[in-house]
């Protein structure tokens, strides 16, 4: 998507992307023309790989480390973008923790630290910037990132696919209250994306999930991070309010 440059100029802010899917989005962003602010809650991880994207142009890749459950923490990274850049045309709400676990075996701790990132944290994010957003005349577009999971349900994964779920919901309302702003709300659900976290899982169980994809191959960030291309630009001026599952067509 180098070529197309259609985030040329614009200021998006992407939480969650250290490593994985968040840094996937912040590179392909920055090849699409954007100042990316890459935010990741563990300082130094993000240095470890913008050096190389910003040599290469034609956007950067600026670290930005704060934690997203921390309103005050939060609220001073965003007042940092807009006094360095004077706006923020898009927020993605990558981060996010994952403890799978069986009814019975749920952890009370765990369950509140995906609740805390997963779906406070994001409400959080989404509050802050859409204020920085409302006093702009080109408004914004926000996404935020859910999960299959939060469709369609997965064994193990109880307390994750309802955080996901809640993030489907706030999507949906935020969109509407939001509208009128010109701001713009929309997710993306990944299916089964080749990150590390996936490539430590058993062989044998990663093999028989991959057989119910129609495209027969994991996701790899990249494709999520291009069809977030497309709900932060322009191209997408008309859409909000929408889940779009990025899974090859997976049958479960």
């Amino acid at each position: 998507m180098r070529e197309n440059h259609c985030l040329k100029d614009k200021v998006i802010l992407v939480t969650g992307a250290g490593r994985g899917i968040g840094q996937a989005m912040a590179t392909v962003f920055a090849q699409n023309g954007a100042v990316v602010y890459a935010n990741d809650v563990r300082p130094g991880t993000v240095e470890a790989w913008n050096e190389s994207v910003n040599r290469e142009g034609p956007g950067e890749v600026r670290p930005l480390y704060f934690d997203i459950s921390s309103e005050q923490e939060a609220k001073a990274a965003v007042m940092q973008i807009k006094r360095e850049c004077g706006r923020i045309d898009g927020l993605v709400n990558n981060a996010g923790v994952e403890f799978n676990e069986l009814i019975g075996m749920i952890s009370r701790s765990n369950m509140e630290k995906m609740f805390t990132v997963n779906v406070f944290g994001a409400i959080n994010m989404l509050q802050i910037v859409s204020r920085v957003m409302s006093r702009q005349a080109e408004g914004g577009s926000i996404v935020n990132i859910a999960s299959m999971t939060a469709l369609r349900g997965n064994r193990g994964q109880l307390v994750y696919s309802a955080t996901k779920g809640a993030v489907v919901s706030m999507t949906k309302s935020a969109a509407k209250e939001l509208a009128e702003k010109n701001i713009r709300v929309n997710a993306i659900a990944p299916g089964l994306t080749n990150t590390e976290m996936m490539r430590q899982a058993q062989a044998d169980k990663l093999q028989s999930r991959i057989a119910n994809i129609c495209m027969g191959r994991l996701a790899e960030p990249e494709d999520i991070a291009k069809a977030c291309v497309f709900m932060l630009s322009d191209l997408s001026g008309y859409v909000s309010g929408q889940i779009l599952a990025v899974d090859g067509c997976t049958i479960m």
